[in-house]
């Protein structure tokens, strides 16, 4: 099945001084797929998702998002074209509710409704719809009343895919979301991110390799800023290069 191009990088280069934390990466990310992004610590995978979400600049090159040239654009407005990001840390508004959590993230697409503080989040502002069709995905309804704070880890990861769920973007940037997780949770975030693509784009940093290869339509490994293979994920899983590059730890289906 193919699926057109939703999001291209082409040359990207990190400068840092003198050091390249990219020295030229190309990557085309097909719409409703989900696209890992893996590679030992330090390979610059966190930078790449800095210049493809626009939280830092590009040192050269280009980067086309849904058939517009981004390159420059700050992250709010590539927001508003369509991307949302989740971070390695949780950043959640702890004291509020889950619903809450999830309405602020929804009216975040349109900054001046998000600071309208004169009004009550009645009506538009209330976001219901979007609120309530994201619980229903998270399977957190019985939670909507929940202060974030008291939420299990595994639940405050999922709640914050889900904030970026509510801005109803067409890619959504997952940055380690399994990090920390017990196994029942583990298993909670495989089906929820593998169904994400049906109404979305997922790309995705995460270090355990067996939910990489369980769920990826297509696996970028990348190694000193560069990328070291592209391909499916029993394609990676035998390439004797990536086999090199984590030592043979990632193929074992251990952490890298």
């Amino acid at each position: 099945m193919s699926h057109e191009i939703l999001l291209e990088a082409v040359g990207v280069v990190k400068l840092y001084d003198k050091f390249a934390a990219l020295g030229g990466v190309d990557l085309k990310v097909r719409a409703n797929t989900v696209h890992s992004v893996i590679g030992p610590n330090g390979a610059g995978k966190t930078t790449l998702f800095h210049m493809l979400t626009g939280t830092k600049s590009v040192s050269a090159g280009t980067i086309l998002f849904d058939g517009h040239d981004v390159t420059h654009e700050p992250d709010h407005r590539r927001v508003q074209r369509g991307m949302a990001r989740s971070f390695q840390v949780t950043s959640l508004f702890a004291t509020l509710t889950v619903r809450e959590n999830l309405r602020l993230a929804a009216q975040g697409t349109a900054p001046a409704q998000a600071l309208n503080c004169w009004h009550r989040p009645v009506g538009a502002r209330s976001c219901a719809d979007a609120v309530a069709s994201v619980l229903a995905r998270l399977g957190m309804e019985r939670h909507g009343d929940t202060p974030a704070g008291n939420l299990s880890h595994g639940q405050q990861r999922r709640l914050e895919v889900g904030m970026a769920l509510a801005a109803r973007p067409k890619a959504i940037f997952l940055d380690e979301p399994t990090s920390g997780m017990g196994i029942d949770d583990l298993d909670d975030m495989k089906r929820l991110i593998q169904g994400l693509k049906t109404e979305h784009t997922v790309v995705l940093i995460e270090h355990n390799m067996n939910i990489v290869m369980d769920i990826s339509d297509t696996v970028t490994v990348m190694q000193l800023g560069r990328v070291l293979a592209e391909g499916l994920p029993h394609q990676i899983r035998s390439d004797d290069r990536v086999r090199a590059a984590y030592l043979g730890n990632m193929i074992t289906g251990g952490k890298a």
